[in-house]
């Protein structure tokens, strides 16, 4: 049997003998995410924790000679730029970047966390002009920020006016790190407990919030977030997921820090994160209020069927079904209200959990159990409205990004899918997969319980329960069967009902 090859993963950057940052933390970090780094050793330098004593810059032909050599036998899938040192090198990393077509990642390294100029002003104008044109994403912290595009962040509004200024440069995409803001307690209720991150790539943009972590050992932080964004997209996640799963990461390493020395020590590289009290939360605008307190839900819900009628309710709550949605596509005006209120009425008479697909402000009219909505419905929706109702909020989740904008909300239940191939609706997802949904809930669990979906029939479903996963919804494996009855109580058999009386 061939085993997979790792991917591999370039960093070209600079040693820190003290272990905490550069080559050394980038490939620590790409030991973590399973991919095999190499390295282009830009400048040796003698630090410890306390201080940088002295810089020596590698040859810019050598340079030349790694980058070449590498290239010969162990090309990159994706490349983390740290450390350039001045101006040749940057012309010389820009030559090799030029005619490879891989993601590139660059942590643009001005100063040392002593306070060192690490480039002069020319070796900075090579950045914006020669080699932010070749990145796919560039992430500066704050003050990297102000000195690139001479703008001052003195609220939310200045960093997106500065990622704005660095697109304009050339780069694909800007992750603006925010833990050295000093501005967040005056346009948030509670900013103060919290880090906020900016990105955006010209057609999409959002905030990541995380937890302000109380320790001072976060040496190497910048480096670890940019390597591990790499890695990730040398394994073929999407930009978007891997700023999440770089953010999470990162947030880890931080609680995870420790004193080595007599200065701050290196962050902690923990292995893929995986603890739900870190994971960042995602904002289409900056977060300046907290999320909205959505009723809890029960720790299973098991089977649970997605039925596009009253007709089905009538038919699957008299089997002992306890967890149902109604999704209901054809229908409108009169008509559509006259479907979701017949159908709550029907739950009431069941004690059953009934969530509406789509139709918040219905199921609020009619008093329904809870709502169900795809990411698209969050755009529009009032949280706060479903909250202050009273109602659950179930929300479909298919990547790493969205179930970041999932936590932001705390819904009251989170749908992973489609497990597997489903021709129910159109996915823009292909399957996640049964180790996919194992990782996940091994982040999730037990803070939410969490719904699978897409794909799945009575012999799937035998290998999903088998993930620990609280609850499966099936659509077709009910609604299309020959035998819709048998079908469903072999179901019900198999799953359950879930746990816990519904409280209407």
């Amino acid at each position: 049997m061939t085993e997979l090859k790792k991917p591999i993963v370039w960093t070209i950057a600079g040693s820190d003998s003290g272990g905490g940052a550069g080559i050394q933390a980038d490939l620590a970090t790409f030991n973590d995410f399973a991919v095999h780094g190499c390295s282009v050793v830009t400048a040796l330098t003698a630090q410890n924790s306390v201080a940088v004593t002295a810089i020596a810059v590698t040859d810019t032909d050598h340079v030349r000679a790694e980058m070449s050599t590498l290239s010969d036998d162990l090309p990159a899938q994706a490349i983390k730029l740290g450390m350039l040192a001045n101006s040749e090198i940057i012309g010389a990393v820009v030559e090799q970047l030029s005619w490879l077509n891989v993601p590139v990642v660059c942590d643009p390294v001005l100063m040392a966390s002593s306070g060192r100029p690490l480039l002069d002003e020319a070796a900075r104008g090579g950045l914006l002009h020669q080699l932010f044109p070749c990145c796919t994403l560039i992430t500066p912290n704050i003050p990297e920020a102000e000195m690139l595009t001479g703008l001052v962040a003195s609220k939310p509004g200045d960093i997106e006016q500065m990622a704005a200024q660095l697109l304009s440069s050339g780069t694909k995409a800007v992750l603006i790190k925010g833990g050295h803001s000093s501005f967040s307690g005056q346009y948030s209720d509670s900013a103060d407990r919290y880090c906020c991150d900016y990105f955006s790539d010209g057609q999409q943009s959002f905030w990541l919030q995380g937890d302000l972590i109380d320790n001072d050992n976060n040496h190497g932080s910048g480096c670890t977030l940019a390597s591990a964004i790499t890695a990730l997209l040398g394994q073929g996640y999407p930009l978007e997921d891997a700023v999440c799963v770089g953010k999470f990461y990162i947030t880890e390493g931080i609680v995870a820090g420790q004193r080595l020395g007599q200065g701050h020590g290196p962050i902690g590289h923990q292995g893929f994160p995986s603890k739900l009290g870190q994971l960042p939360r995602l904002f289409k605008s900056y977060p300046d209020t907290l999320a909205s307190s959505l009723p809890k839900e029960v720790a299973k819900l098991g089977l649970y069927p997605v039925v596009d009628s009253v007709a089905w309710i009538a038919r699957l709550l008299p089997l002992g079904v306890k967890t149902i949605q109604l999704r209901v596509k054809d229908l409108q005006g009169e008509a559509l209200s006259a479907e979701v209120a017949a159908a709550v009425e029907l739950a009431k008479q069941h004690d059953a959990r009934l969530y509406i697909n789509d139709y918040w402000q219905l199921a609020i009219e009619h008093g329904a159990y809870g709502v169900h909505l795809g990411q698209e419905d969050l755009d529009d929706a009032s949280v706060e409205a479903i909250a202050q109702a009273g109602l659950r909020l179930g929300v479909s989740t298919h990547c790493w990004s969205e179930l970041c904008r999932a936590h932001a909300i705390a819904p009251s239940y989170i749908a992973i899918g489609p497990i597997y191939d489903t021709t129910t609706k159109q996915m823009r997802f292909g399957p996640q997969g049964l180790e996919q949904l194992t990782q996940w809930l091994e982040v999730l669990q037990p803070g939410y319980p969490v719904v699978a979906i897409g794909g799945i029939d009575y012999t799937r479903a035998k290998l999903v329960q088998q993930t620990g996963v609280g609850s499966i919804a099936l659509v077709s494996a009910i609604t299309q069967a020959e035998d819709w009855q048998g079908a469903t109580e072999a179901l019900l058999a198999l799953v359950g009902a879930g746990s816990g009386a519904p409280s209407q």
